[in-house]
């Protein structure tokens, strides 16, 4: 996604574009404190451009934000179908905000499709600007409309604007020498233009994108400014739009410092970059591409002058057995993929957790089972990468609570996997990779030191004073054992998957040894220093929402909703799953009620459950898309009264 970089001095700034255009005194001018916008249309309609460049812009301005990209699975779906209707959400505001938000308050629909897909989300009293072009009577029964949503009445409740976008978008560019459907293309820089007037939008950035973008078709590019400009222009002289909104920018919000706007996947590879540079060592992406976390993929191609280097294999199995080995030969190792890629590579991390070598696994969940939902979101793997694998193989996992936070994540779980010596899972999921928020850039003296010292030399003495390497003596510590780069003299070791005995490293089918290696494992993963859970509980209340990953959005947002209106709750969310927090125990037990919502069939309810004998309630969904607010507040509410 592209990206704008604003401090909090220049985000002010802004607010005096509102003012400018009130001085010019063409139309009324209204102040909101934020806003929810929906783009929707086909699939190849470009709202998943539109919203990015609306995202952008608003972020050059400095509103806190959040967004909803949500799009079909296929490469092209069925243009005109409900089933291929993509549509990009932006909740953006002049305060703090933690969601895309729960019901759009402008909705921009494409065609018939778009419209009959997301009427149901919109409140009454909600803008909606229909494409009245392809509302065509075999548009409208493609989707089941018998009659013209336009004309019969049936959106009364709601403040329609009918705008021919395709037939104005073709008419503003006629001087250009392209074919009606080149033409057409550009509607939704017609889109774009009018919703950037309409809400006080910057337009340099969005001119400088496209021509950037069209670098080697100047005409392309010089069309869409064109079409651009002319729903900016549109929006200025037509007698339907008489009112523009104003939404301030979020200058309070934020600590002081430099921001971008930056989406989960890209926060994640920046992570994983600055944790190979804080090592001081390359950075080893073993990857196949898979939906959604193929993006990571693509950005760390681009950083090879930052000692990143990226292998696209063949398969899942041949892209985690190269991180691997890049692991044994010294490299901060990661793989990328979705629950089907995890299910892939269970036996090269049974062999990572046996070899004790530092590999992340970063799975970007998506929902299931199988092929599941592609482009959809859900917390459906935490078991599978607790227990997804043969025999006793435990592996620390870390999951991001917000789109900026998978870059804290990203360096949590190298310093988890460098310090102890063994593979990391990072749970993110569709919710976070896709959607974007604020990000402060940090301080390059606020990043970890994560270097590592590789073994050297000999590190135990035999009975007859002989010095040796033993690949597999302990930190006291940590009970991380030596990393040793393949051919340093004297370091030469046994590897591979066979149980080793203690120390030496060599093969052993000893039972009492077996025992002894499997809890060794075990208590290493155990011992991994993690900071106690954070309890936001100011009113001593009775019920606590315990929550992980994504849901911290929506829950801290229900919270909200819930104490502005009187009803004490306490909130905790998990960043490390394995192993918890040391003093969860004790936490869970100073509470009557523990809800925990996940976007699964209670997973982490299930481990909570187990480990503490807590009698956790879950409240869980599962339909491909986060929660909403409203929704989560309805049922912590019903969760404290009943």
């Amino acid at each position: 996604m592209t990206s704008q970089v604003s401090s909090p001095a220049e985000q002010a700034d802004g607010a005096v574009v509102g003012e400018q255009r009130k001085a010019a005194g063409a139309k009324d001018v209204r102040r909101l404190d934020r806003v929810i916008i929906r783009f929707a249309g086909d699939s190849g309609d470009g709202m998943q451009l539109t919203g990015d460049r609306f995202t952008s812009e608003t972020a050059s301005f400095g509103n806190d934000l959040s967004t909803l990209p949500n799009f079909p699975a296929e490469i092209r779906a069925p243009a005109g179908t409900l089933p291929g209707v993509s549509s990009f959400q932006l909740h953006f505001a002049d305060h703090d905000i933690l969601t895309p938000g729960d019901a759009p308050n402008v909705l921009v629909a494409m065609n018939p499709a778009a419209l009959r897909a997301n009427i149901g989300d919109l409140p009454r009293g909600a803008e909606i600007i229909v494409n009245t072009d392809e509302f065509t009577k075999r548009a409208m029964q493609k989707v089941g409309y018998e009659a013209s949503p336009l004309e019969d009445g049936s959106l009364d409740g709601y403040n329609l604007h009918p705008v021919p976008l395709t037939t104005l978008t073709v008419e503003a560019l006629k001087e250009f020498e392209l074919s009606r459907k080149e033409a057409e293309r550009s509607k939704n820089m017609f889109a774009l233009g009018l919703l950037s007037w309409m809400y006080h939008r910057p337009t340099e950035g969005t001119e400088k994108f496209l021509k950037s973008k069209f670098a080697k078709k100047p005409d392309i590019a010089a069309a869409n400014i064109a079409a651009f400009r002319a729903g900016w222009n549109f929006g200025e002289t037509t007698e339907d739009f008489a009112v523009s909104y104003e939404v301030a920018p979020a200058a309070k919000a934020f600590p002081v410092g430099t921001y971008r706007n930056i989406s989960g996947n890209l926060a994640l590879a920046y992570g994983l970059v600055a944790a190979g540079r804080q090592a001081d060592l390359p950075l080893f992406l073993g990857s196949y591409p898979i939906t959604p976390a193929s993006d990571i993929l693509h950005e760390l191609s681009r950083h090879k002058n930052f000692g990143v280097r990226t292998f696209q294999a063949e398969d899942e199995i041949a892209g985690i057995g190269a991180a691997l080995g890049a692991a044994f030969g010294g490299s901060l190792a990661v793989t990328t993929t979705s629950g089907p890629g995890v299910a892939l590579k269970s036996e090269t991390i049974g062999l990572a957790v046996s070899l004790e070598l530092p590999l992340v696994v970063v799975d970007i969940q998506r929902g299931g089972p199988s092929t599941g939902l592609p482009t959809k979101t859900e917390q459906a793997d935490l078991l599978q990468a607790m227990y997804g694998r043969n025999g006793e193989a435990p592996v620390p996992v870390v999951a991001p609570r917000t789109p900026a936070d998978c870059f804290d994540a990203a360096l949590e779980a190298a310093r988890i996997a460098l310090t102890y010596r063994t593979p990391v899972f990072l749970l993110s999921d569709g919710y976070l990779a896709n959607g974007s928020e604020p990000w402060r850039i940090p301080e390059l003296d606020e990043l970890p030191d994560l270097r590592v010292q590789f073994a050297q030399g000999p590190n135990h003495t035999l009975a007859d004073g002989t010095e040796v390497f033993w690949p597999y003596k302990r930190d006291a510590r940590t009970l991380a054992r030596p990393w040793a780069i393949p051919g340093t003299p004297g370091l030469e070791h046994r590897i591979g998957g066979i149980e080793k005995q203690d120390g030496t490293g060599n093969i052993s089918y000893d039972p009492a040894n077996h025992d002894f290696m499997v809890r060794t494992r075990q208590a290493k993963v155990d011992g991994i220093e993690v900071p106690d859970v954070e309890v936001d509980d100011p009113h001593g209340a009775d019920t606590l929402v315990l929550g992980w990953g994504s849901t911290y959005g929506p829950i801290t947002a229900a919270v909200r909703r819930l104490r502005t209106a009187g009803v004490s709750i306490a909130q905790a969310h998990l960043r490390h799953l394995n192993p918890f927090p040391k003093n969860l125990g004790t936490v869970l037990t100073r509470y009557d009620k523990v809800v925990i919502p996940e976007m699964n069939l209670g997973q982490l309810a299930t481990l909570v459950r187990a480990k503490y004998l807590v009698d956790a309630h879950s409240y869980n969904q599962v339909n491909g898309m986060p929660f909403k607010a409203e929704q989560l507040a309805t049922a912590l509410k019903e969760a404290i009264d009943g």
